[in-house]
């Protein structure tokens, strides 16, 4: 059974923590499923009287003096890795039956257990292409929490980022890097405290309000070269969600509220070539895209490669298996 259905049969109350974009996404699913979010809260000093699809947003302890804890199922709708916003979490989770729906970034397709069935064979496919028992394990995991939204299948699929930095990729030895889409320069600051011979980091960053803080950023920072452009298969311009948040991504589907064009370059056309030792990925859903514009970069120095697969529900086992095929010299891992 997936979340979906459990939410479907259930008799308890059903409650949403947090707004924005994320819960209006969950909220459209619940909708489809006929289950009905009977009450908005968030943290208790976060509570300001906001409205939220109608309802007055409450705190957590009001909900469960009129419901009851025990009465209640908790829809988490927002990710976030900050400690103080974790032990929140845990704090609802401890008293109240808690899920963390699993509904995509881009693309309408839900992670349920009808599709993990029609993908079975392509998911088996990503999971034997892995290099390690770890890697296959977090994948295990992400398939079950994707299917389940259970909070304690997640926890056990995560691991220290900075371990994962220094055991499976190079730092060390990084001079040259593309940081494909760089927000505002977080991960090139992290980049540049890991790796102590770095010479260069190719910043990409579509969003104009994203790219005026990075380029704040490398204005104190020489290494930082920002490119205000987004990075694609091919050098092109393309319909753009001017949001400003840190998910705006390209409009693929025609949705965006707001939308601006956009430079697009393929990373094998950059105008300086040369040496690359490490690149990241996460463009929100253009992924796929964007290893296409890499395959000649790639082929000629092999840089390590560190790959988002969280944006659409088949990027679990489609960028796994584009990258198995295309590139069959690369040892794969997932860490979560």
């Amino acid at each position: 059974m997936d979340l979906w259905q459990t939410l479907a049969a259930t008799d308890k109350t059903v409650v949403m923590y947090g707004m924005g974009n994320g819960a209006d996404k969950i909220l459209a699913v619940c909708e489809q499923y006929g289950i009905e979010v009977k009450e908005f809260f968030a943290s208790d000093d976060f509570v300001r009287g906001q409205q939220f699809h109608g309802k007055t947003v409450r705190r957590f302890s009001d909900v469960c003096a009129q419901y009851g804890a025990e009465n209640l199922v908790v829809l988490v709708s927002f990710a976030s890795s900050l400690p103080d916003v974790m032990d929140n979490i845990s704090r609802v989770a401890s008293v109240c039956e808690t899920y963390i729906p699993d509904v995509p970034v881009k693309g309408d397709t839900l992670f349920c257990e009808a599709y993990e069935r029609e993908h079975a064979a392509e998911l088996q496919a990503a999971c034997d292409a892995l290099a390690d028992e770890r890697s296959r394990e977090v994948f295990r995991g992400v398939v079950e929490f994707r299917r389940t939204g259970r909070l304690d299948v997640l926890l056990r699929t995560q691991d220290d980022r900075e371990s994962v930095m220094r055991e499976l990729l190079h730092p060390e030895d990084y001079r040259v890097a593309i940081d494909a889409g760089a927000y505002d320069g977080d991960t090139a600051r992290e980049l540049i405290e890991w790796c102590p011979q770095m010479e260069c980091i190719w910043a990409f960053e579509p969003d104009r309000r994203n790219f005026r803080k990075l380029g704040a950023y490398a204005e104190g920072e020489a290494r930082v070269k920002p490119i205000n452009a987004a990075v694609w298969s091919e050098t092109t311009t393309l319909i753009f969600e001017d949001s400003g948040n840190r998910n705006a991504g390209v409009d693929t589907d025609g949705r965006a509220r707001r939308t601006i064009e956009v430079k697009a370059m393929a990373i094998d056309d950059r105008k300086v070539g040369g040496r690359v030792d490490y690149i990241k990925y996460d463009v929100e859903g253009s992924e796929k895209e964007a290893l296409y514009g890499t395959k000649e970069t790639i082929k000629n120095y092999a840089p390590d490669l560190l790959v988002s697969l969280y944006h659409r529900s088949e990027d679990i086992f489609s960028l796994v298996n584009l990258v198995r095929e295309k590139y069959p010299f690369y040892k794969l891992h997932l860490k979560g």
